[in-house]
């Protein structure tokens, strides 16, 4: 047994090594004495621990979700034991049942040291401000203790990567860095390994490959047996509360999630007895069956659970008024249209043990553990440290409700309360019913409802909402408005307001969306939304909204009727409205590049044009760079920088904008290299698909991670991002012979020649886009082509389910921004590599 002074005592007391196959710990030092390691990890829960040495251990920290490249994204890393020097070379398996079970990959090495005028030692001041030289993480990365609370058994940092030359937006460091630095394996490679550890100096050989299928299996069942103390179903417990604010609070202590459209719901869980809560306490197990079914399913230890349960649109976004729709129709189906989800974001019991002392982080991690294997219609919540802000302005731009900030310590306390706070981007509200006046309207049962909220102890009017009921709403009002008539008005109301009023009983809940409060506190064109059976009369009471976003500057674009794609009659002001919508997600992409525009004046079908050079006219917003030609001048290229560049191209009647590989600050530097998969007229779209994956896993074996985009035409663009440093010579080279070494390979499927003669019944991989001054089409860019197609991102498992290159049009802006700021489709485009020797 190690002596209590032995910083590694912790180490090995945790562990058994006649049982695990990792190191026994013991001091020593590496050659520089500054180490750095992270090693992925799936225990419990997937999560990657970075290691830093200092003094002869490596200090270490568990990083939730893994570190992000991204200076807006703050990741929480837990503090843990000190491991020796002697596990930075560990890769393998830890067996079920001991500490820390579960696969480990050796995911990134390197060297660290404080940046000039920093220390080591300021670890013990609660804050490390270092610098990186790994295979993977590099550049400036900050370290920072959150403020330690009584009793706190764990010790809380937060990671978070410094803007300089290495930041990135999104999570491409763990979504596309899947295998290990020293052995090339993946996870499930190494978990096949039936040693349960692979020595550096060992081999490496297609075993591996041959026990992928079994690994998988494993993975799979993986998390299914959990441990279940007999505790009995838990109880509701009072929900907590959020107050609303009128701006995102900002800094490292708070944690910021989405605030869904639905009904607040508490699921007590145990098997496959499963209750449904509201916020009230009313028991809606019966409303919610199929939901209570799909929990039940998951046979989870006795929990209580808080979230939300929502529908969706079509546009697949939480909305209130399709689970209103969908609840008057009946919850027992099945259906697609009646689909309801359950997002979870808190954990109040588990096993029996209260959780509500616990900080609000903790919570959500034991959360994370609890619901790893649950699938739709179960979600669990995500969220974000310390980037609230941005994922405000996401939420609003998508159209939804707005987000919910916690702080990241606090506590679930059942009550409203400052630690939790919503922020909406959209003023919602709800009233209380207490009257109705008669509409002159034949087969219309009233013309508007008067509301009113509770202020001070007593309802207060709130004016009149006349719009916003559909045919079924009016017949479910009218019938419980009769039950519920009086005599006198349950609020004082002014004589012009109260003409003609039916005054009924304040107890239905009603939800209003609007655009403001009047000088004098009344409803400024109110929309009805839905009632909320699942709210209490006497708790409504008004909140100050939030000032909405500030909204893009626009274009004054003319002649908006003109038919600009006469198949589909979609205007010119369709055109420009498609582009001000999908501006923030296609600027990444065509902004500060070099660009040739596809003009067509009088519409997609007539007298088309390219141009490429700044003649003039265009407008203030739209830039020009000197590029030197071949003949030794010099011409100025067009580019844009924001939205309003873009627009101004389209008020001159742009369609297309097809982009450089390099940008316009640094022109002879390429950073973007495009494989277009042209098929002959005798092949179908699922032999450019098979192509496109195939490309796709040679770029891999070269190291490199490539992105495939739909054209909006016949093709598939396979793209390969990388880092600028090398010259137009060499990244034409390297196109031409990766496209003649594959043509080589299965001369009957690829052809590297142009000529129309040579590709008969093969797909052209176009390599030429990639010389100087050759442009392609830039992501989210209208064609001019029959039906507007558009061109768009997928991610590498959506594109086996696709038909053709065109199946996005101008018409899906908000369905391609929702995908944009999904999950599959984060980091697409972006990933820091260099171009390989081949």
């Amino acid at each position: 047994m190690a002596k209590a002074s032995d910083p590694l005592a912790t180490y090995n007391a945790k562990r058994d090594f006649k049982a695990t196959p990792e190191p026994e710990g013991k001091r020593e030092s590496s050659k520089g004495g500054n180490a750095f390691i992270v090693q992925k990890h799936d225990a419990t829960r997937l999560h990657w621990d970075l290691r830093l040495e200092m003094d002869g251990v490596m200090k270490s920290w568990a990083v939730t979700k893994g570190p992000s490249p991204d200076p807006d994204v703050k990741r929480l890393a837990v503090r843990t034991e000190d491991h020796p020097l002697s596990y930075n070379t560990f890769e393998g398996t830890i067996p079920k049942g001991e500490y820390g079970g579960g696969t480990v990959m050796l995911w990134d090495r390197g060297t660290w040291e404080p940046i000039k005028g920093k220390s080591a030692s300021d670890i013990e001041k609660g804050h490390l401000h270092f610098c990186l030289h790994g295979e993977r993480m590099q550049g400036e990365w900050l370290l920072i203790r959150l403020k330690i609370k009584p009793g706190e058994k764990r010790e809380n940092w937060l990671l978070r990567k410094l803007q300089d030359d290495h930041a990135q937006e999104g999570d491409a460091l763990v979504e596309h860095e899947l295998t290990s630095v020293a052995t090339g394996r993946s996870m499930a490679e190494i978990a096949a390994d039936k040693e349960g550890e692979f020595s550096l100096e060992g081999k490496k050989d297609d075993a591996f490959l041959k026990q992928m299928e079994k690994a998988s299996a494993h993975t799979a069942k993986k998390g299914k047996s959990r441990s279940r103390k007999d505790a009995p179903l838990p109880k509701f417990r009072k929900p907590q509360l959020a107050t609303l604010v009128d701006e995102v609070p900002s800094g490292n202590g708070w944690m910021h999630e989405i605030k869904f459209d639905g009904y607040r719901a508490l699921i007590a869980a145990k098997g496959d007895k499963v209750r449904v809560y509201t916020r009230s306490g009313k028991d809606w197990t019966d409303k919610f069956g199929p939901l209570a079914d799909a929990i039940g399913a998951l046979d989870l230890p006795s929990c209580l659970i808080d979230g939300e349960i929502v529908a969706v649109d079509s546009s697949g976004n939480p909305d209130f008024s399709t689970l209103q729709s969908v609840l008057k129709r009946g919850h027992g189906s099945q259906s697609k249209e009646d689909a309801l989800q359950f997002h979870a974001f808190d954990l109040l019991e588990l096993a029996a043990e209260r959780l509500t002392d616990l900080p609000n982080i903790e919570r959500k991690e034991r959360l994370e553990a609890l619901l790893g294997d649950a699938a739709s219609p179960i979600f669990l919540a995500d969220h974000v440290i310390g980037a609230g802000e941005k994922l405000y302005n996401a939420m609003c731009k998508a159209g939804q409700e707005g987000i919910i900030s916690k702080t990241i310590d606090g506590r679930y306390s059942g009550s409203r309360g400052k630690r939790w706070v919503k922020v909406k981007c959209t003023r919602r509200q709800e009233f209380v019913v207490i009257g109705w006046k008669k509409s002159s309207a034949k087969g219309r049962p009233f013309s508007s409802l008067l509301m009113a909220q509770h202020q001070d102890g007593e309802l207060v009017y709130k004016g009149n909402v006349g719009t916003g009921f559909s045919a079924d709403d009016l017949d479910e009002l009218a019938g419980k408005l009769k039950r519920l008539e009086r005599k006198t008005p349950p609020a004082e109301v002014d004589k012009a307001s109260s003409r003609g009023v039916t005054w009924v009983t304040p107890k239905l809940v009603a939800e209003v969306a609007f655009s403001e409060f009047t000088a004098d506190g009344n409803i400024r064109h109110g929309s009805y939304l839905g009632l909320r059976e699942d709210k209490k009369a006497e708790d409504v009471k008004p909140e100050q909204p939030s000032a909405a976003p500030a909204k893009a500057e626009g274009v004054k674009i003319s002649s908006r009727d003109r038919v600009v794609f006469p198949d589909t009659g979609q205007t010119k002001g369709d055109l420009a409205d498609y582009y001000e919508a999908v501006a923030s997600i296609m600027l990444p992409f065509v902004g500060h590049r070099p660009v040739s525009l596809v003009r067509c004046p009088q519409g997609r079908a007539k007298n088309c044009f390219f141009q490429k050079h700044d003649s003039g006219g265009f407008g203030d917003a739209v830039q020009h760079v000197p590029i030197r030609e071949k003949d030794g001048g010099t011409e100025d290229y067009l580019y844009v920088e924001d939205a309003r560049g873009l627009l101004q191209c389209v008020q001159m009647g742009t369609i297309e904008f097809h982009g450089w590989a390099s940008r316009s600050d640094e022109v002879e530097k390429p950073d973007r290299m495009i494989f277009d998969l042209d098929p002959d007229e005798g092949l179908d779209f699922g032999d450019v698909k098979t192509a496109a994956r195939d490309i796709r896993d040679r770029l891999a074996d070269l190291g490199l991670t490539s992105f495939a985009m739909l054209s909006g035409g016949k093709g598939v663009h396979v793209v390969v991002p990388l880092s600028r440093g090398h010259d137009w010579e060499a990244h034409k080279d390297f196109a031409r012979r990766f496209a003649e070494a594959l043509s080589v390979a299965e001369p009957d499927r690829f052809t590297a020649t142009m000529s129309k003669a040579k590709r008969k019944g093969k797909i052209f991989i176009d390599w030429l886009r990639n010389q100087r001054g050759s442009t392609a089409v830039v992501p989210y860019s209208a064609r001019a082509r029959s039906g507007a197609p558009v061109a768009a991102p997928i991610a590498w498992n959506e594109l086996k389910g696709i038909d053709s290159a065109g199946i996005y049009t101008i018409g899906d802006a908000k369905h391609l921004i929702d995908r944009a700021e999904s999950k599959s489709l984060a980091g697409w485009g972006f990933a820091e590599q260099s171009l390989p020797d081949f």
